[in-house]
């Protein structure tokens, strides 16, 4: 007979309302929701509580914000006014096989976990996360695209900065509405994937001879590869769209001299597509919680 599973959600944005929608369906998970006040019970279906009147004994998993905590401990809480902080004496009152969700980790709470023998899974670094996610993320992009140029996708010219999980899927959305597709990467894996796709391929070395056919800019690797002698290049009429996480890697301030767009668009999927992106996280979630 399964064991039924107790977890309990702290926190967190727009994408935790279909989250817990999508877990409170599953058989032999037993759910608690700490920071959603401002959210109707009878809405998500799910017993309120609070950090003082949370039972932590007998929990299995702890979801946290995709943002993690903060240096001092607090957590995101979009859907109370309530600030929620979880201190070390927090984390040692968790049992030793409780399982810590979170997006993305910083060195406070990878400290937590450590000094606690607890299991912290950081979803944002996984593969299978990262690209379902990537669906949601390029149709933000395209999005972006659209509403800040004058032209359309189709036969534009969008050089791709990168091509991992998310992109990847960003050149294969834009191909498909028509566009003209360049990739840039140091990998000559990726570079001969592209060149077998029928796209133009360049290294990161040789980028500036081509920079200036340039319209649409979609940046995905996280380190300055946008630098100021990229951006001289560049035809001040294009526009970029940073996806990488902080702090990007584009010279934003140069950019903006040169009159250039260059828009750094965070946390697409749970801006554009929320439901889609809750759902993903309950599916790997409740996949972890019952395969531990």
């Amino acid at each position: 007979m399964q064991k039924t599973k107790h977890i309990a959600i702290i926190g967190g944005d727009a994408r935790y309302l279909p989250l817990i929608h999508a877990l409170k369906t599953i058989d032999h998970l037993s759910i608690r929701i700490l920071g959603f006040e401002q959210v109707e019970q009878s809405y998500t279906g799910v017993m309120q509580s609070t950090i003082e009147n949370l039972d932590t004994s007998q929990l299995d998993g702890v979801i946290l914000p995709i943002t993690g905590i903060d240096d001092d401990g607090f957590v995101e809480t979009m859907f109370s006014n309530e600030k929620i902080q979880l201190t070390e004496e927090w984390f040692q009152s968790l049992p030793e096989d409780c399982i810590v969700f979170t997006g993305i980790s910083n060195r406070k709470l990878d400290q937590h976990i450590s000094d606690n023998n607890l299991h912290l899974i950081k979803l944002m670094e996984r593969d299978d996360v990262a690209i379902y996610n990537s669906i949601p993320t390029a149709e933000g992009a395209i999005m972006l695209a659209i509403k800040h140029t004058d032209f359309t996708i189709h036969h534009s010219n969008v050089f791709v900065f990168g091509y991992g999980r998310v992109g990847e899927t960003t050149a294969n959305s834009f191909a498909g509405l028509g566009a003209n597709i360049a990739v840039i990467s140091k990998h000559e894996t990726d570079l001969a994937r592209v060149y077998e796709k029928g796209w133009e391929a360049y290294s990161l070395d040789q980028i500036e001879q081509y920079i200036d056919k340039c319209q649409i800019l979609i940046n995905t690797i996280p380190a300055k590869v946008v630098d100021k002698s990229l951006i001289e290049k560049m035809n001040s009429q294009a526009i970029i769209i940073d996806l990488a996480s902080k702090p990007g890697g584009i010279d934003f301030e140069y950019a903006k001299t040169r009159g250039i767009e260059a828009i750094h668009a965070l946390g697409l999927p749970g801006m554009v597509a929320p439901t889609t992106a809750g759902e993903i996280l309950a599916d790997r979630i409740a996949k972890i919680l019952f395969t531990s």
